[in-house]
């Protein structure tokens, strides 16, 4: 039998700066709402972290608060973005993993996957790998899907590329170890009690609508 896991992910934390679009601002969380999430999460044995797109914030709000509760996680980074301003530089990606941090892939130009031409979902997956892999300095294997968008087609050149684990944004519990994960976004106003609800939620019923979602995405 499969040990459900909870996946629970964080875009930027505290105040967005100019850079950061409008659409992206509703999954910012103040400093406050972090860090209350974060202990609510250290309740959960059966939760992970992680963070997308690459903003600044993981490594100068995000990771002191990990290290001070003694919680991992993993920062899928958008390479198109690497060293711009208000994202991580290849230097900070180093410090994460010194850090005993994960380091993921989230496409290069932070852009749906699903109807991208093959030379477009190679520059968003094979590229920005690359280009992430040479940063770090070491190996990725792990995939989110930026927006939670995927179908058959991406799934299938997310497993030739030989990704370990890939991340959706389809919610509910997951099953540990499986290929294809389920995360649960935390958004602007979100904290703990946000973080109680989404756990509370009946782990196997929540897989089985999982299942039923992500069966319809990988056929279409």
């Amino acid at each position: 039998m499969s040990t459900p896991v909870l996946n629970l992910t964080f875009h930027g934390i505290g105040e967005p700066p100019a850079a950061v679009g409008v659409a992206e601002r509703d999954v910012w969380l103040s400093e406050a709402d972090f860090a209350a999430s974060l202990d609510a999460i250290g309740t959960l044995p059966e939760a992970t972290v992680s963070f997308d797109d690459g903003n600044a914030s993981d490594l100068q709000i995000a990771l002191p608060a990990l290290r001070e509760r003694g919680i991992g996680a993993t920062f899928f980074v958008v390479a198109g973005r690497l060293g711009e301003p208000g994202y991580l530089s290849a230097e900070d990606l180093r410090a994460l993993r010194d850090e005993g941090m994960t380091i993921g892939l989230h496409g290069m130009h932070h852009q749906r996957w699903r109807g991208l031409s093959d030379d477009e979902l190679d520059e968003e997956i094979s590229e920005a790998r690359r280009r992430l892999e040479d940063a770090a300095g070491a190996p990725l294997d792990a995939a989110a899907c930026p927006f939670g968008a995927y179908d058959r087609r991406v799934l299938s050149r997310l497993r030739r590329a030989g990704f370990a684990a890939v991340f959706t944004s389809d919610g509910g519990w997951a099953s540990r170890g499986a290929w294809l994960q389920a995360r649960n976004t935390l958004r602007a106003g979100d904290g703990a009690a946000a973080v109680a609800t989404i756990a509370a939620d009946d782990g196997a019923a929540a897989r089985s609508k999982h299942k039923l979602k992500t069966l319809a995405k990988r056929w279409r």
